[in-house]
């Protein structure tokens, strides 16, 4: 099932969408004390739960149609059977990613604020990992069962029609909260369309895949997308965090109106989103070059590793977070000011379009790698540690 590599994507962006966006929502309620009452916090927690399950059960269904949608355009034809098993399979992944990294990311959120660690630094990055982990273990484990069980008549639609009886009662449950509300009515535009950017990175990843010269780039995809995504959603935590602390929605901060982000003033400013933007920065590098050891040692058959590949590989990544880094200090800006909420706004653009430059980046790195290789082997060899034939 080839449509399968294309959820890929946007299944794993999910995490951007709903978990990383609730685990940025709950660190500013966190941040700004609207959870320090128990009585407020059980219907902060239980509202914001209610809402991720209505929101993964509406974007897993539209993950599975779009997928569907670009096999077909790009010339795949459509077996039903197989069509039932990727929507169930995408619907089910969603719901039961969302309840376990959301319960996690409570969790998370209300220890920190009782240990006094600020959440926008813990919570994040955790959901942004983990995400990838279990949303991509997930997905292999239901939808190999849907797979095997494809010949019942009666499984895949009844996986469907529950889904769609649980909605309701979990809208009911999110309409305890009024700014949960407010998302609910007016919060969809951003995750579906996030969710479609990360659909094109599912194409790229399909079409790739059985290429010769691309080999191994599947194994590379989720850390590349993972890293960006992780950074970027830091980034916007803190800055969203900020602007809840020392602003109201619609107006910014006086040092944010004197100058409008540029990339030079995103990292090389004296202000505190600079600062951080240069620390994440920093982390680029080592944290590729440890991912990277791993995957060497695990599948050193399958991937290229020479010093060629490296390089690309890691200039790949410098070249995506310095984008997304800036975009972040843009995007959250512009929300702001229109009195929207970046932690619902912003995030979800931003890591879909992190899933969608990190595979664009990635085959280029793969690509360029092939011409070198080939370049190489016919004028004579450019690297004494080739990649895999």
């Amino acid at each position: 099932m080839k449509d399968l590599l294309t959820l890929v994507p946007p299944l794993v962006g999910l995490k951007g969408n709903l978990e990383m966006t609730l685990a940025s929502r709950l660190s500013t309620a966190a941040n700004t004390g609207q959870i320090d009452d128990p009585r407020e916090q059980y219907r902060v927690v239980s509202s914001n739960l209610a809402l991720v399950q209505v929101q993964a059960a509406v974007v897993g269904l539209l993950a599975a149609v779009a997928a569907l949608l670009l096999g077909l355009a790009s010339g795949q034809g459509l077996d039903v059977v197989e069509a039932q098993v990727l929507c169930a399979s995408s619907v089910l992944t969603a719901s039961l990613a969302a309840c376990a990294l959301g319960t996690l990311m409570v969790c998370i959120v209300v220890g920190a604020r009782k240990l006094g660690v600020n959440p926008d630094n813990i919570a994040t990055p955790i959901a942004a990992s983990l995400g990838d982990l279990i949303t991509l273990s997930l997905l292999a484990v239901v939808s190999s069962f849907f797979y095997r069980h494809r010949d019942s008549q009666y499984l895949t639609p009844l996986v469907c029609v529950g889904f769609a009886v649980l909605t309701p009662a979990c809208v009911l449950i999110a309409k305890q909260n009024p700014p949960v509300v407010r998302i609910l009515k007016f919060g969809w535009f951003p995750i579906v369309l996030a969710m479609l950017v990360s659909s094109l990175g599912g194409l790229i990843l399909n079409k790739t895949l059985y290429r010769p010269q691309f080999r191994g780039m599947a194994v590379f995809a989720p850390i590349m997308c993972g890293v960006g995504g992780n950074l970027v959603a830091i980034q916007t935590s803190r800055i969203s965090t900020y602007l809840h602390l020392w602003s109201t929605p619609g107006v910014l901060p006086l040092w944010m109106k004197k100058c409008w982000p540029n990339p030079c003033s995103t990292f090389c400013s004296s202000e505190i989103s600079a600062t951080s933007a240069r620390v994440l920065l920093l982390l680029v590098v080592p944290g590729h070059l440890a991912f990277f050891s791993v995957v060497s040692l695990l599948e050193s058959q399958s991937v290229p590793s020479d010093r060629t590949f490296v390089l690309l590989y890691l200039l790949a990544g410098l070249v995506q977070v310095m984008v997304l880094l800036h975009l972040a200090d843009v995007a959250v800006r512009l929300a702001w000011r229109q009195a929207l909420d970046p932690d619902d706004h912003c995030i979800p653009y931003l890591t879909g379009l992190g899933d969608l430059l990190g595979t664009g980046l990635l085959a280029l790195c793969f690509l360029v790698h092939g011409l070198l290789w080939t370049g190489a082997r016919l004028g004579g060899p450019l690297d004494p540690a080739p990649g895999p034939s």
